[in-house]
């Protein structure tokens, strides 16, 4: 059967009928050749105060080019941003998850509302990744996601260094390891340009994870973001958008259980962001396919650590590109029966051809053969216990330790936790609660790396734990636990927690518990817990919703 390409755009601009919709396009210089083509959307999120979607309009013009020359209009769209790098640490923080939602709605509604007929999602900062694909899910139109690139590292010192390394040295600064001098110029030099954070943060977990899964063309999302050939990248791009359109190749066909699989396996052996979890359950949501919390660990238990990658690990991300990039990884998961190989890929290919094609840059060091791995699992643990009975999420790689037992200390926000490591009183063998962070609670769940980057920098990281209802940021590495849930709001057990409380937390069980008793953690489940949790005021008659 022949699909017609313009099956949406026809309704919006064929026929006497709609000469007003053709005169408003005509108003802005397109003309009747334009619109008896393929409308094809270019989103993407510009933002002037960001390195990260610095490149977007830039691209965005590549795009459009290679889909011109494939015979399709383009219609280019922005939407916002939230940066989390500079939000970090303050109250705007709260609005970075909830922009997740706000740019998949914004996305979904210029595509719907216009009527276009395919698109490309252009990403960057750390949520405008994952709401590309999720715009992609709930739409289902041939689509696909380019990431505007990574940063390229800084120097200081004879050392590369990234946005990380800036975090840290505001730890060391505080606990005067540093002097104002070397943080200001650790801060001049870690950012070099446009790009997104330049190790296997959020932003390049979920760039990475998105071409495991097929959405992004294999190696695309890998090109930094001031590479010559990112350029090329946008404009193969366009065409693929074309060719996707002509065939009626959709998203749902390429995000499946399998797929995701294959995702949650490349941030397993690249040692990604916790965010991963929050962001690959939303896509598969969005989509309509079942995965759980369970599914990263069983994935993680079975898949190897194999790149040496920041925050924990050696290298940058543009170093992960040149050493052949997630091709690379793929094609070790593959040789171990680590890969669902016959999924489907955006470029018409599947990921086991896309493994197949990857090329080794020789005497690279990045990416660990597979007999070689730095671990012999996958780089995020998930835990459950007392304090988590619907589980809570551990970033494992780069990380010796397995077991910490050790004295609560408890903060109810962000804030107060970050003052208390600059003041001093966080002490190696507490563990640092911060609760009333979650969803909910925050609300929006922020990420805790100006806490983890001062514990680093005073050098905690390697004597003291973190566990937190909110989220981390893909920068943050030690021993931290994140997501745990029910949250603090919920009425979960972390918010019965009191400083000196002893917290337990055994990665190799896989348990996250507080010595507390029976009378202290009642009601924390079953119906009183229920009641607890929807009862309304007694001001407003104490009834429930």
């Amino acid at each position: 059967m022949t699909t017609d390409p313009r099956s949406r755009s026809r309704v919006l601009l064929d026929g006497s009928d709609r000469a007003g919709a053709r005169a408003f396009f005509k108003a802005v210089g397109f003309s009747d050749t334009d619109l008896a083509r393929p409308l094809v959307g270019v989103a993407h999120c510009w933002i002037e105060i960001t390195p990260c979607n610095a490149n977007h309009r830039v691209l965005a013009e590549k795009v459009k080019e290679g889909i011109r020359a494939a015979g399709g209009t383009p219609i280019e769209f922005g939407s916002i941003t939230v940066t989390d790098g500079i939000a970090m640490g303050t109250e705007g923080m709260k609005a970075s998850l909830v922009s997740r939602e706000v740019i998949a709605d914004s996305v979904e509604l210029v595509v719907r509302g216009h009527l276009l007929d395919a698109f490309v999602g252009i990403s960057g900062c750390d949520k405008t990744i994952p709401a590309m694909v999720m715009a992609m899910a709930r739409l289902d139109l041939p689509s696909l996601m380019l990431y505007g690139g990574s940063i390229q590292y800084g120097e200081y010192g004879g050392r590369r260094i990234t946005i990380q390394d800036v975090f840290e040295a505001i730890g060391a600064h505080n606990a005067g390891r540093i002097d104002g001098d070397e943080l200001k110029e650790i801060e001049n030099h870690a950012c070099p340009g446009a790009g997104a954070c330049g190790g296997q943060f959020t932003a390049n977990t979920m760039a990475t994870a998105f071409e495991m899964l097929g959405v992004s063309p294999m190696g695309f999302n890998g090109v930094p973001a001031v590479d010559p050939r990112k350029a090329e990248a946008a404009i193969e791009t366009g065409r693929l958008v074309m060719d996707l359109l002509r065939k009626d190749v959709r998203p749902r066909r390429i995000i499946t259980k399998r797929s995701l699989q294959n995702a949650i396996a490349g941030v397993m052996a690249t040692g990604g962001s916790t965010n991963a979890v929050l962001h690959l359950l939303a896509v598969a949501r969005e989509a309509g396919v079942r995965l759980s919390i369970d599914d990263f660990d069983r994935i993680g238990r079975r898949t190897p650590l194999l790149a040496d990658l920041r925050p924990w690990g050696r290298f940058t991300a543009p170093e992960m590109y040149e050493a052949g990039g997630m091709p690379l990884v793929a094609r070790r998961l593959l040789e171990a029966g680590l890969l669902n190989e016959k999924e489907l890929t955006v470029t018409g290919r599947t990921i086991g051809e896309e493994a197949r094609r990857a090329k080794e840059k020789p005497g690279q060091e990045v990416i660990r053969p597979i007999e070689r791995p730095l671990k012999g699992y996958g780089g995020i643990a998930i835990l459950r216990g007392n304090l988590a009975p619907e589980g809570c999420v551990a970033k494992t790689s780069g990380q010796t330790r397995n077991e910490h037992r050790g004295p609560a200390i408890v903060f109810d926000r962000e804030e107060d936790a970050f003052a208390a490591v600059k003041a001093g009183r966080v002490k190696p063998g507490h563990v640092v609660v911060i609760r009333w962070e979650g969803p909910r609670g925050g609300p929006g769940m922020r990420e805790m790396l100006h806490v983890t980057g001062a514990l680093q920098g005073a050098g905690l990281g390697d004597s003291v734990a973190l566990v937190t209802d909110g989220r981390f940021s893909g920068a943050t590495h030690g021993f931290m636990i994140g997501h745990v849930a029910p949250e603090a709001a919920a009425g979960g057990a972390i918010a019965a927690l009191k400083n000196g409380d002893v917290i337990r937390i055994d990665v190799r069980k896989r348990r996250l518990d507080v010595d507390l008793s029976a009378a202290e953690m009642k009601y924390r489940t079953g119906v009183m817990a229920k009641y607890a949790r929807s009862v309304s005021s007694a001001s407003q008659g104490a009834v429930t919703e």
